[in-house]
């Protein structure tokens, strides 16, 4: 449908433009399709973060980094060159003309919701039971002591008045949970997955997780309750978030799963089992949206309950086909678009001034001793509690979604309770805390056999 002017022509005798309702016109007049440009945004992400992702895995570094790095180039590139050709890729909310941003925006997000489902798919509930009283201590320690630090900082560094407890409490919820997939990574490249202390490392990884949603979950709600908050909302919420996990891991053990799985295993088609999962995972996550959670909670206790029996039993046409293989594919796509779009986020203007390069460093120095900790809650005597320590302290993607969800939660003025500034000095803190782990881990895993003795 063609749609002009009322007025065939302006006061000066000039035509107006035409305009075509169901496209916009090039430069050279021809039909332009608004997906080709979402097209080339995800062309450009995939191509730099898989580039960079190489480089710093070469140089010894998660390649999370490297897509972190080409995400803050790309949001900042009008600062670094004064040219804005990189800002199609930020959301740019009501304005239906520029819908790549957005587009971009929505894909980071079921990134975000896919990537906590591979993280519930890697963690098991038996390993978790099996890893014994250090580990749970551990873990305890590793949730606690990081949020009293990081409510500290906040208060400290970020509330204007001492009635502002939302940013201090939601920084602490941030320090809370530990990145499985970096230490578990680090450990297997040394070949020390089935020592003791990485059992310790790992099973107190996974239970950082679980209580680190539970904590986000319970600041989160009691945040969107604002002034009218009260002690039994947060008995409710509390409640609620147990009962939900509680419940999800009753279904796992009433097979249900499986059963999904072998009725599914009948159809006739392609992609059936990784379709499967999918809508397992989605309505877990909407499940949990509907009870005041967040939707990367219903992701996460979805992976719980989904172990490789499962889908490796479902049928004949299954057979020897694990689930986190078939998701690779999706995963290659949506989840370098969450961590180079979680770059994008970060303003680089913001340091410009010293509060938030201040604010950064207190974060990372209090996310690091916060962890280092844990290594008190190791009971086994001769054991490497340095190393456990160490191994708690990356962030990872963990840190960068609650970091996310921070920013669409409201303070009671409306604005948001990460702000820019805020979000830019937690990605510092995630990026520092992933960078020195890696080698940090190595050297207290291999200083015993040197020679050296436990940091007791």
């Amino acid at each position: 449908m063609v749609i002009a002017d009322e007025s065939p022509a302006d006061h000066e005798g000039h035509v107006p433009e035409v305009h075509d309702a169901d496209s916009h016109s090039n430069g050279s007049g021809g039909h332009e399709d608004p997906v080709a440009e979402v097209l080339l945004a995800i062309l450009i992400i995939l191509f730099l973060a898989k580039v960079s992702g190489d480089l710093f895995e070469r140089v010894g570094m998660p390649a999370v980094l490297g897509e972190l790095t080409v995400g803050i180039i790309l949001g900042n590139w009008a600062l670094f060159t004064g040219s804005h050709a990189f800002d199609f890729f930020k959301p740019h909310p009501g304005n239906a003309d520029d819908l790549t941003g957005t587009v971009l925006d929505m894909l980071a997000r079921i990134g975000v919701v896919l990537l906590l489902f591979e993280v519930g798919l890697e963690s098991r509930v038996k390993e978790m039971v099996s890893v014994g009283l250090s580990s749970l201590l551990v873990a305890l320690l590793g949730v606690v002591v990081p949020m009293l630090l990081g409510f500290g900082v906040g208060y400290l560094l970020v509330s204007e008045n001492s009635s502002e407890w939302q940013v201090p409490a939601f920084l602490g919820a941030t320090l809370c949970a530990t990145s499985v997939g970096i230490t578990a990574r680090v450990l297997k490249d040394l070949g020390r997955s089935q020592d003791r202390e990485s059992r310790i490392i790992l099973g107190a990884a996974v239970i950082d997780d679980v209580l680190g949603l539970v904590v986000l979950a319970v600041v989160s709600g009691v945040i969107v309750q604002g002034a009218d908050f009260e002690l039994i909302t947060l008995v409710k919420i509390v409640g609620l978030s147990f009962a939900f996990l509680g419940g999800t891991l009753i279904l796992g053990a009433m097979q249900l799963p499986a059963m999904l799985f072998r009725a599914a295993s009948y159809l006739r088609g392609h992609g059936l089992l990784v379709t499967t999962a999918l809508m397992i995972c989605f309505l877990f996550s909407w499940g949990a949206s509907q009870v005041g959670l967040a939707p990367i909670i219903g992701a996460f206790a979805a992976g719980l309950i989904l172990e490789g029996a499962h889908y490796q039993e479902a049928g004949e046409k299954w057979k020897n086909h694990r689930l986190e293989d078939a998701l690779m594919p999706l995963s290659a796509l949506l989840v370098p678009i969450f961590f180079v779009a979680t770059g994008i986020a970060v303003d680089l203007s913001e340091f410009s001034g010293g509060d938030v390069w201040i604010l950064a460093i207190a974060l990372t120095v209090v996310a690091v001793l916060g962890k280092l900790v844990c290594g008190l809650g190791v009971r086994e005597k001769g054991l490497n509690k340095l190393a456990v320590g160490l191994g708690m302290i990356p962030r990872g993607e963990v840190g960068l979604i609650f970091a996310q969800v921070g920013q669409g939660l409201k303070m009671p003025d409306g604005s948001s309770v990460v702000d820019k500034g805020t979000f830019s000095a937690i990605v510092v803190m995630v990026m520092v805390t992933t960078m020195i782990t890696p080698p940090l881990l190595k050297w207290a895993m291999t200083r015993t056999e040197n020679g050296g003795t436990d940091a007791a």
